[in-house]
């Protein structure tokens, strides 16, 4: 097995737990926030940074990778982790979400998805067997099955459609797959029908892989029905396996999947908010490039311990943001993730000593969005 997942602890009033995912390069804490990589780099940090910041397993993107430098140079550079400098856990998606962002630019077949490149126009046709090929040439820890996203809203009838093949190219991925020592997570799709949900994570599960991941939420639905499909999806997928929900990286959907049985998560709401001028804080988003704080001489969090919240003000970080300093960009990128991480840690400890309800309730109590 390339990985091995033990749950440590239950919750007694949730399906929350935590759990060790033990990888070839190296143990990761769950519940876990995996920062994103898209391009083989976290954003403007160095991996020193990330690492400085907390982040135990980074996760990057295939298409992009395959789009720029290639796969194969890639592979030539010793695969992802000497390429990027990252010697702790990755894992790489399949491109499915990137293609079916793609909209008009892609056309979907049984085969694969036939779409133009986003950088030159030039035609590639992405299929199961060449996901897992790309997959395997970058070497991550973790890699995932190619999908069919839908959209929302979508029709039933399509969003059935591409739940079916989903499941049908779920198979050739592991027909295809070589290496041993990655790990294939399959993807349950199915939009917001509750009847497809059930469909997909139930067959998703029974191809026994050894991660189960929840796609295709996170797209626009409200978050009250994002938390009504995984109280449908999870409790079908195998407890003894880690439950990966795709694309999801705020704060409150953090403790609501926790409670809900979610044990990984990814996003670049954290890297993306901080180009943006954003601070994520534990009482909702703080944007620091607003007026209000051109003379707030106070930390971006109190509290924090982040290299950001003990050097640098909100006054200072608004001026490198209106000014158009990359630092600005760094050192808000800096607390996102570490703020992030640091709050999965905080999921855990209330898990372990039996009072994750408790914090769920409070959080919820002083929670801005």
């Amino acid at each position: 097995m390339a990985i091995s997942f033990t749950i440590e602890k239950k919750c007694r009033d949730t399906l929350g737990r935590t759990g060790v995912l033990k990888t070839p390069h190296g143990e990761v804490k769950t519940p876990v926030f995996m920062p994103v990589g898209t391009q083989a780099t976290v954003k403007a940090l160095t991996p020193d940074q990330v690492k400085e910041a907390g982040a135990e397993i980074l996760l990057a993107n295939t298409y992009h990778l395959y789009m720029r430098p290639g796969h194969e140079l890639v592979r030539e550079a010793g695969g992802l982790h000497k390429f990027m400098n990252w010697d702790r856990p990755i894992l790489t998606d399949s491109g499915g979400f990137q293609v079916f962002s793609l909209g008009a630019l892609r056309k979907v077949t049984e085969e694969g998805v036939l779409f133009a490149s986003h950088l030159d126009g030039s035609r590639h046709m992405l299929t199961p067997e060449k996901a897992i090929e790309i997959e395997e040439a970058l070497g991550a820890d973790i890699i995932m099955a190619f999908d069919e996203c839908s959209p929302w809203p979508a029709e039933y009838d399509a969003v059935a459609a591409a739940m079916e093949r989903t499941h049908r190219w779920a198979q050739r991925c592991k027909d295809a797959k070589t290496r041993e020592d990655q790990a294939l997570f399959g993807i349950v799709q199915g939009g917001t029908y509750a009847d497809l949900r059930k469909e997909s994570a139930k067959v998703i599960d029974s191809m026994d892989f050894p991660g189960n991941a929840i796609g295709g939420l996170s797209v626009g639905e409200p978050k009250p029905l994002m938390n009504e499909m995984l109280d449908i999806t999870v409790p079908l997928l195998s407890e003894n396996k880690p439950r990966y929900l795709m694309g999801v990286g705020s704060f409150d959907c953090f403790v609501d999947g926790v409670a809900r049985g979610v044990d990984m998560f990814d996003c670049v709401l954290q890297t993306r908010m901080a180009r943006n001028g954003t601070a994520l804080t534990r009482n909702g988003r703080l944007v620091v490039r607003n007026a209000q704080y051109a003379r707030d001489f106070s930390p971006i969090e109190e509290g924090c311990t982040c290299y950001t919240c003990r050097h640098f003000t909100r006054a200072y970080i608004r001026h490198l943001v209106k000014a158009g300093e990359i630092l600005g960009a760094t050192l808000l990128t800096i607390h996102n993730i570490h703020t992030s991480v640091q709050f999965m840690k905080e999921i855990r400890r209330a898990i372990e000593e039996d009072r994750f309800l408790a914090f769920k309730n409070e959080f919820f109590a002083n929670y801005q969005g």
